[in-house]
């Protein structure tokens, strides 16, 4: 009893020192979470649930006070390679496919085939990998997963400790001290984040521990108290899966679409639904505890399952996802964002995007330089000039459609008429350097001189470019 006091205790105040010491590495190395929280929030602090737990359950066992049988051994070294396994995925970003193939290597090492039998035992293995996965995404608000886990932790616990499983119900005390150390830093506001380590390390030693103590017992009940003792993170599981599905989004896709996420549009604080959560939880394993040790029958279980489909089935009416609906313009299709994403909107198939009136480079005429007003007056001709501005919509004519010029033809006139017309004339004979004029009789036809009007002006609404017109044209 005090050797048990002892090792809560230390795994408790272990957990809540390495936690501020983790956060700070964290904080140095940069590995902070930015996908799911509006704040960078450091990881690796489930990393020091996973220290802590296995650091005192080892010296337990090294010090002959609590040892620590073959399986619970077992079970503490594949928890600690799953651990390993989740800090990989949060520092280089590892796929969900690779975690579950990890987790079910693991388990495959956990659980007695020679007392669960080759189809139950592969079953097992795929359960306990779907677990952790499920207490992964347990960890998308604060403090959340940790108070899942302790209530976890202890019900488990119980039940170990009725089948007398001495060496297995110190571990699972060990990982609710540790736990609990751990939510005075997870707690909202969050200084440290769970991360994928101490997730699936929490959720396969849960799963392998509760597999473990309904060991030889029949098929129904054991499903059911396993349902009972995982029912949270299940319901949020089939939440998320089927809430997917039915909108067309990638299954593996993170998205704020968890029960806290939808329980918190409903208007309880982010506290206030971990709070309802884990009386969620609560009552959950309770159940399963009077179901394992007896005090119920498996038909108790059916209030929880019936809870949970209500829960699910009233919170997939619940919208998470930002509805997207495309507007006609102008015959084209735009997609309009969600208000706070740096995508702005365009039409497709244009290269520009929308300015807003006063913007920089919004009076800046084509073809020249230098600042607004600058472009303006030296694309803009002084009165008189003889050069016509690049665009201007003046009413000069141009010069081959001016009546009477050379090479020029009137309306209706077929432009056989034309070119036979310069032929006569030695418009279109060549050059010939020597004679001094074109073609063999030297003849040098007078270059023509085209005298264009002089343009209109432009008067300008713009100040700033009145100025320089009034002093440029005197």
């Amino acid at each position: 009893m005090l050797y048990g006091i002892a090792t809560a205790i230390t795994a408790l105040l272990l957990a809540a020192l390495l936690s501020a010491l983790l956060r700070v590495l964290a904080l140095r190395l940069g590995l902070v979470d930015r996908r799911r929280r509006s704040r960078p929030l450091p990881l690796l602090g489930g990393l020091a649930v996973v220290l802590s737990t296995c650091l005192v359950a080892a010296a337990g066992g090294w010090t002959g006070t609590a040892p620590l049988g073959d399986g619970v051994g077992r079970l503490l070294a594949a928890g600690a390679a799953v651990a390993l396994l989740g800090t990989a995925a949060d520092v280089w970003r590892l796929k969900t496919p690779f975690l579950l193939v990890g987790t079910a290597l693991a388990a495959a090492c956990v659980v007695p085939y020679d007392e669960t039998g080759p189809v139950a035992g592969v079953a097992a293995v795929a359960w306990i990998a779907c677990v952790a996965a499920a207490f992964r995404g347990l960890d998308h608000a604060d403090g959340l997963a940790g108070t899942v886990g302790v209530l976890t932790a202890f019900g488990v616990g119980a039940c170990a400790a009725a089948e007398v499983m001495d060496d297995l119900a110190v571990l699972l005390s060990v990982l609710a001290a540790a736990l609990t150390g751990f939510l005075m830093h997870n707690w909202h506001p969050a200084r440290v984040a769970f991360g994928s380590g101490g997730s699936l390390f929490t959720g396969f030693v849960l799963a392998s521990a509760a597999l473990l103590t309904r060991t030889g017992y029949d098929t129904v009940s054991t499903v059911a108290v396993l349902f009972a003792l995982t029912a949270t993170a299940s319901a949020d599981a089939v939440l998320v899966l089927v809430s997917r599905k039915l909108a067309g989004r990638p299954l593996l896709r993170r998205g704020p679409d968890h029960l806290a996420h939808r329980l918190r549009r409903l208007g309880p604080t982010p506290p206030g639904a971990t709070v309802l959560l884990g009386l969620g939880t609560f009552g959950a394993v309770l159940v399963g505890v009077l179901v394992h040790t007896g005090w119920a029958g498996p038909r108790a279980v059916a209030w929880v399952a019936g809870a949970a489909l209500v829960a699910v089935l009233g919170l997939l009416r619940v919208p998470a996802y930002a509805s997207r609906r495309p507007t006609e313009l102008n015959g084209a299709r735009a997609q309009f964002p969600v208000p706070g994403t740096r995508t702005q909107s365009r039409v497709p198939g244009t290269r520009e995007q929308s300015r807003l009136p006063g913007s920089r480079g919004q009076t800046r005429v084509p073809g020249t330089r230098g600042r607004p007003e600058e472009r303006t007056a030296r694309a803009l001709p002084a009165a008189g000039s003889a050069t016509r501005p690049r665009g201007e919509a003046s009413g000069a004519v141009p010069p081959r459609a001016r009546a009477g010029a050379p090479g020029s033809r009137a309306r209706g006139e077929p432009f056989w008429a034309v070119l036979r017309g310069q032929r006569q004339s030695g418009a279109g004979a060549p050059y010939d350097a020597e004679a001094g004029g074109p073609g063999a009789a030297g003849v040098q036809t007078p270059r023509r001189r085209l005298e264009y009007p002089p343009p209109p002006p432009r008067q300008s609404t713009s100040p700033q470019v009145r100025a320089p017109l009034r002093i440029r044209d005197g």
